[in-house]
């Protein structure tokens, strides 16, 4: 009778502690999981599509920023920015475009790619004429480049700086008198290493890739009234895989710490909240 008992107990036990357990996994299956979670709290990467012409400056906003949120990896892909646009609208895994021109970046929004709220114009540039520092042809303006053997542009149909540098040229009446000269980049990068390395006499660039040279010289700026104006907006894709981590880099993008960066590096501030 007394063994009777014990079972019965020790089964009544059994049974209690099952239904515990049970209840507390159940519990922490169903633990709401924090969507609003903070991007510092995991580890991710975003990819940045950006002008070649931003490189040393988005570099540097990439130091400060990394410092400050130490578990977000920033991955850029610098080139033109046409090539970029159509990297993306092919399905490139990006989550942020940085573009040198407000065409190509219009066509990712009118693609459905890039809300339009979700797109600013960041700041601005400068068109300059640039000969290689111990020139001894004399090049002094736009119109001198008649006097050139080769003059390199960016390709005007991938490159914005290519598309500007032709438009003033056309402008002054120049363009057909050298087109036959002319040497083309892949990127504004290229056309600058082109004229450093006197294989070309003259080439067309950024006013902000000139100053990182010490082997060029800048000659001519091309006024504002012979080219589209010059403005670099950027955009958050509408598919990227961490949205929350692409916010906090377009933000930051933005705030006034960046932009002086920027501007450091010969950018024009467009001063747009």
């Amino acid at each position: 009778m007394i063994m009777k008992k014990l079972y019965s107990l020790f089964f009544s036990m059994m049974l209690v502690l099952l239904v515990v357990s049970g209840c507390s996994t159940k519990e922490e299956t169903k633990k709401p999981v924090d969507k609003k979670q903070d991007v510092s709290q995991k580890k991710v990467e975003l990819t940045i599509s950006a002008a070649a012409s931003l490189q040393d400056a988005l570099n540097d906003i990439k130091a400060n920023f990394e410092k400050t949120h130490p578990n977000v990896k920033i991955n850029y892909n610098f080139g033109a920015s046409g090539a970029l646009q159509q990297q993306i609208s092919q399905g490139a895994p990006v989550d942020l475009f940085f573009s040198a021109a407000e065409d190509k970046f219009n066509k990712l929004v009118q693609e459905g790619l890039i809300d339009q709220k979700q797109g600013k114009e960041i700041v601005g540039n400068e068109l300059v004429l640039v000969v290689p520092k111990d020139t001894k042809k004399e090049i002094k303006s736009f119109e001198d480049l008649t006097k050139a053997n080769k003059i390199s542009i960016g390709t005007p149909e991938a490159v914005p700086a290519g598309q500007y540098a032709k438009e003033s040229l056309e402008k002054l009446n120049v363009w057909k008198s050298i087109e036959g000269n002319i040497v083309y980049g892949k990127d504004v990068r290229q056309v600058l290493t082109y004229v450093e390395s006197n294989n070309v006499d003259a080439g067309v660039v950024y006013k902000t890739d000139a100053m990182t040279s010490s082997k060029v010289k800048v000659v001519a700026t091309a006024a504002e009234n012979t080219h589209d104006p010059i403005i670099y907006p950027l955009g958050v894709i509408k598919n990227s895989k961490q949205p929350k981590a692409a916010q906090l880099f377009y933000d930051y993008l933005q705030n006034e710490k960046s932009i002086k960066i920027l501007e450091a590096y010969g950018f024009q501030g467009l001063n747009k909240k």
